[in-house]
Formats: structure tokens, sequence, C-alpha cells
């Protein structure tokens, strides 16, 4: 179960790594952030892990017992295969158990950490790295290109500077024969120092453009420190960072009463105004249709309002007509705001049920996953790596494919959350009951000898069949 755990997770770890080593490279990160990084990474993905390791586990188990006999050994001393699993469903049982308290408590941790490591990485700006005869611009309103950087000494030679710092519009020019430019130990100052060189500070006008002054000096050694951010990698609060998936389920369980609460008033709402602002404005009698969200269409308008109509001018009409017009733009648009509100509501309401529901289905996942590994291990009978590999990828994949269609129509609301998150293990509960119930009974189901056997009867009765037609 161990090692199934680590070689699972290391394949699940090389999948984050290579989804981003963009980000990674060329920041002079420290290694204990990296290790970091992927620490929680790894605790990211143990819902994943766990249940694939179960399975691979439950197959090389049984498959090495069934290999070298010992299977069949406990089998002849009288011991059925419900009882031969039993000390290993009580392993999995603890497994399952703790499952639930990694994906309830460290995950939202995890996700929380990861998320704000993976910011501050992005925030960070790419380390000062000088390429012959190319700008460097990774500072803001400065540009650097030297001519060539010695790999040993890191001495600059033919070096050119832009400097447009200045508030003012103010643009400093340097150039230099030679010198040393590199960032202070905390990444917050940048150090200069030119020799043999020159500088022209061009001060601007606003005027006129034909009255700007420049300034020249020449000067045989220059020392400077500027300032400079973004280089130094600097800590964000991780509770900025809080979603559904960063939450326990108590949490979640208060933001769906409360989401669900929401998403009712912001439906009711929306037709409300509708009513009251915009279309009956006068008449305030019909103002009891729009009390649920529900709308009765069988409103008809009164008859003395028909006979006001036919007694007024066509200007009267005619403005009548324009307010009208102007009042069902402003209800479109107080309509559609109420309910891209109210949706918004809708999708957190699905997505924290979602995630709800995860954490529960979790260790149910893990029993039924060994239920599927043990019984297939005790039919193939074989150990090692090469067939239990082939057989957990296929139903992990099965499994995988199945929860991320269940999880899709769940968070778009098309099915329950409940049944979208639990649609895996329906699909999967009774194939693992059957596996159980067919290697009880030592079934032939992966025995290709009786399989050979089979056919070879099939055909001999064919050939029979043939013989008395003739």
């Amino acid at each position: 179960m161990i090692l199934s755990f680590f070689i699972v997770m290391f394949i699940l770890m090389m999948n984050f790594v290579w989804r981003y080593i963009d980000e990674l490279v060329g920041k002079g990160l420290s290694f204990g952030i990296i290790v970091e990084l992927l620490f929680y990474a790894t605790a990211n993905m143990m819902p994943l892990g766990i249940p694939l390791a179960t399975l691979f586990a439950g197959i090389m188990t049984m498959g090495n017992l069934g290999e070298h006999n010992e299977l069949l050994a406990m089998k002849s001393a009288g011991m059925s295969l419900p009882r031969i699993l039993a000390p290993l469903m009580g392993v999995v049982l603890v497994v399952a158990v703790a499952s639930f308290f990694v994906v309830n408590n460290l995950v939202p941790y995890s996700n929380k950490k990861m998320m704000a490591i993976i910011y501050d990485i992005r925030q960070q700006k790419e380390n000062m790295e000088f390429k012959d005869g190319i700008f460097f611009n990774g500072i803001d309103n400065m540009n650097i290109r030297v001519g060539h950087q010695d790999p040993e000494t890191q001495l600059l030679t033919d070096v050119l500077i832009y400097d447009t710092r200045d508030r003012n519009g103010n643009m400093t020019t340097t150039v230099a024969d030679s010198g040393y430019i590199y960032m202070s130990d905390d990444k917050k100052f940048l150090i200069v120092k030119l020799y043999n060189g020159q500088t022209y500070e061009t001060t601007r006008n606003y005027k006129w453009s034909t009255e700007n002054t420049v300034r020249h000096q020449v000067f045989t050694e220059q020392n400077g420190a500027l300032a400079i951010d973004g280089f130094d990698f600097s800590r964000t609060d991780m509770n900025l960072f809080s979603n559904h998936q960063t939450k326990n389920i108590s949490e979640l369980q208060v933001d769906i009463d409360s989401l669900r609460v929401e998403s009712d008033r912001g439906a009711a709402r929306s037709y409300e105004p509708l009513l009251k602002k915009y279309l009956m404005t006068r008449d305030e009698s019909a103002w009891g249709l729009f009390d649920t969200v529900k709308v009765d269409y069988s409103y008809k308008v009164p008859t003395d309002l028909i006979a006001s109509l036919d007694e007024m001018t066509l200007q009267e009409k005619s403005a009548i007509v324009s307010k009208a017009k102007t009042n069902a733009r402003m209800s479109r648009n107080t309509l559609n705001r109420n309910e891209d509100t109210a949706k918004e509501s809708l999708n957190k309401l699905y997505r924290s049920k979602v995630e709800w529901h995860r954490k529960v289905s979790l260790p149910i996942s893990v029993i039924i996953f060994f239920l599927i590994g043990a019984p297939l291990g005790a039919i193939i009978r074989k150990g090692g790596l090469a067939m239990p590999v082939v057989v957990s990828v296929l139903f992990f994949v099965i499994y995988y494919i199945i929860s991320i269609a269940g999880e899709k129509m769940a968070k778009e609301g098309t099915w329950d959350a409940g049944f979208g998150m639990w649609f895996s293990s329906f699909i999967l509960l009774p194939i693992a009951l059957y596996l159980t119930h067919i290697a009880t009974n030592d079934s032939n189901l992966f025995n290709v000898d009786w399989y050979v056997i089979q056919y070879n009867k099939i055909k001999a009765r064919v050939q029979t069949l043939a013989r008395k037609n003739r």
C-alpha cells in the first residue's frame, strides 16, 4: 500500500510539475520554496492518489498470493475469500476513515497555501540575466543592453542604459565601456558600478519640444543603488484565497445554507422591480402577482385604461409609447442585472454542494476500489507491476471519466450534486460486488485456458452438427 501510494503520487506530481514548470524556472526561487510548493501540491492530490493506490495495492497483494499458490493453500485449509480479505478490509477501513480527515482538513489548508505560493511566484519577476546584444527590460521604466558578459567575472562590456523612471518625463541615457550590474542580497536594490562612460540627461519642456535641454556628463567611475521591487519573494496572506475548495465540510454546510437563501431571494428580486417600477406603476392591485417567483400571466389590462387611450390624441399616444419603450428597456437591464447576481449565487451553491459530496464520497470510493482490486488480483493471479498496473489504470480511467462527467453535470445544475458526485460509485459498486462473487466461487473469468477449452468444445459441436447434416 505504501509503495503503491508513493508511485501514484510521484506520477501525479510529475503532471503538476509539467503544468507549472514555466512559472518556476528563471525566477531564482530557493530550494525551500519549491519543496514547500511540491509538498502542498502533493497533499492537494491525495484524494486522487489514495483510491488509485488502494486499487493498485489490492491487485498486487492478492495477485502475488495467487501466483505463488498461497491463496490456493489457504482455500484448501477451508478459508473462504471473504475470510482471507477480512484483515485487509480492516486496514482499508482505517485508510478510508483517514482519507476523510485528509480531504476535510489537510486538503483545504493545502489548497490555500498552494494558491498563495503560486500567486507569489507569478508576481515575482524573472531573475536578472543579461544576454549579449539583447535589451533586458525586467525592471520597470528601465532598459539595459550589454555587449558581452564574462561568465566567470560577470564583468559587463559595452553597457547602454535607458532610464525613464523620472515622473516628469525626463530620460537619462548612460553609456559605459564596462561595469557591474547586480542585485543586492535582499533583492531590493540594483547595484550599478560603471567605468569610463558618459551620461546624457534630457529635460523635457512641455510647451515646445525645441526647448528641451540636455545635460552631458563624463565619468571614469559611477556608483549607484536603485530601489527595485518584484524580484524578492514576498508572502501573501493565504486567507485571501478562499473558495469552496479551501473549506471543510462544516464551513461548506454554512455556505450552502446561506447561498440557497441568497439565490432564492435573488430570483424573487428579479421580478419585483420589473412589476412595481416599470410595468404597472399605476395599478397597485397587480403587484401581488409577483409575490413569488412564479408569474401569473393571466393578468388583463383594465377596461378603463383602454377607454382612456381611445380619447387621447396621436401625440399623447406617441408619448406613452415612447415612455413604455424606455420603461421596457430599463426593466430589461434591471432584470438582467438581478438575474446575473442570482446565477452567480446559484453557481457558488452548486460548487459548494459538489465539494461537500466529494469529501463524503472519497472514503466510500476507497472501499469500492479495494473490493474491485482484491478480487481481481485473486482472479488474475499475477503479481509484480505489469498486469496490476494495466488493470489499475484501466479501472481508474473509467472511474475518472465517469467522475468528471458527473461533476460537470452537477456544477452546471443539470444533475443534483449528490447524484453527480456519487454516480461513479453507483456504477462501480455493482462491478465490485460481482467481482467479489466470482472470485469467491473461483470463476474462470480471466483464465485463458478455460476460454480455449470452451472454444474447442463449441468447435467440436459445430463440426459434429455439420457432419450430421451431410
